[in-house]
Parts: structure tokens; sequence; C-alpha cells
């Protein structure tokens, strides 16, 4: 089972979605989406929680409202985390995340710690966390089956960006030729009309 939540805390609206257990979180980190950041309580154990970013934005376009809804999810679904009145989350995107044959059920690293950014939870958020408990929905979701789904409009997607790229390629080589033309076309009448010139400057003598 995976639940899913909606921030609506900004303009735009996202999708918050976490497993039930360790055993889930396995196959929302087999099968996250290049759009996902991932979300967990910093040294304890916690919810693995996961923010999807709408096309073409990062870490850095995550609204303030979004981050403070993630970090608090996060904090209310840690068994230690959610007694104390402050504690750290790291996120990161999905695609930094590292798993290893011999890694624990649930047990992640990173790739790359430079990209693991952390926020400081210091408060329990209440209203936060009621706002967002009213948008919960709970899915069995096929997630093999949602992430080929989405890998397959994306495919479609760029081939139809390459398409675009070769048509204004191909637009611009015709208006390049086009204007070699004219200028070819120009030069050649001025060059017949400085010849036509001289030609009746020459008659102008034998009169």
């Amino acid at each position: 089972m995976v639940f899913y939540f909606t921030s609506n805390a900004a303009a735009a609206v996202y999708t918050i979605y976490m497993g039930k257990d360790k055993y889930e979180n396995e196959d929302l980190i087999k099968y996250g989406w290049p759009e996902d950041v991932w979300f967990h309580v910093d040294k304890l154990s916690s919810a693995h929680v996961y923010l999807r970013l709408h096309q073409g934005q990062t870490m850095d376009d995550i609204p303030k409202e979004v981050l403070s809804d993630c970090a608090h999810l996060v904090k209310a679904n840690s068994i230690q985390g959610c007694k104390l009145s402050s504690v750290t989350v790291v996120y990161t995107p999905w695609s930094n995340l590292r798993k290893t044959p011999d890694m624990d059920v649930g047990q992640i690293g990173f790739h790359r710690s430079k990209d693991v950014r952390s926020v400081t939870v210091e408060r329990r958020g209440a209203e936060q966390l009621r706002r967002l408990e009213r948008t919960r929905v709970e899915r069995f979701p096929d997630l093999a089956a949602e992430r080929e789904c989405r890998d397959r409009e994306e495919r479609g997607r760029r081939r139809m960006e390459l398409q675009e790229q070769r048509r204004e390629q191909r637009e611009e080589q015709r208006r390049k030729k086009e204007m070699e033309e004219l200028r070819s076309y120009s030069s050649l009448m001025k060059a017949e009309n400085m010849s036509s010139n001289q030609d009746g400057n020459d008659s102008d003598d034998f009169m």
C-alpha cells in the first residue's frame, strides 16, 4: 500500500507519497521517477517520503511551503523523531539513491553526498499535518507499470522534440539558401546594370 498526499500550500499543487512499511520502500526505491525527491529523518528510522516535482523542475524549484510539508510529514512518521522537538530531515533526488545487494531492507546510500540537502524541523506542524491528512489516498499501485508508462511518454516527448528541432533546422537551412540566392541574384543584377551603363557611355562617345 502507498499513501498519497496533495500539497496545495503553494501556487502549484504537488503530490507527496510514502510506503506503508520498509518492504514497500524497496519498491519505491526501485521504481522511483527522475522527477522524485526523497526525504528521510537524518540518523533515525522514519518513513521514506517522496515529492514528485513537475516536469523540468529541480530541488531548487521546491517552494518552501512544500518543502516544509514534506519535512513535517517525515518527522510525524518517525517513531523516535515524532517525539523530539527538533529533527534534521535530509533530502535528495531519487536518482542519487544508491542500493546495493548487501544492504538491509529499506536501507539506502547516496551516489553523491554533495547532492544531499537538509532542513531542520523544530515544531510539530499540527495544522500542516491535518491539512495533508485530509488529502490522503491509499492505493495499491503497479509501480513498475507506472514507471514504464512514464518512460514511454518521455520517449514520445523526446521524439517530438527531436522532430521539431529537425524541422526548425530544415527551415533555417531553407531560409539561408533563399537569402544566398537572393544575394546572388542581386549581385548579378548589379553587375548587369554596371555593364549596361558602361556600354551606354561607349556609344555616347561615337555620337
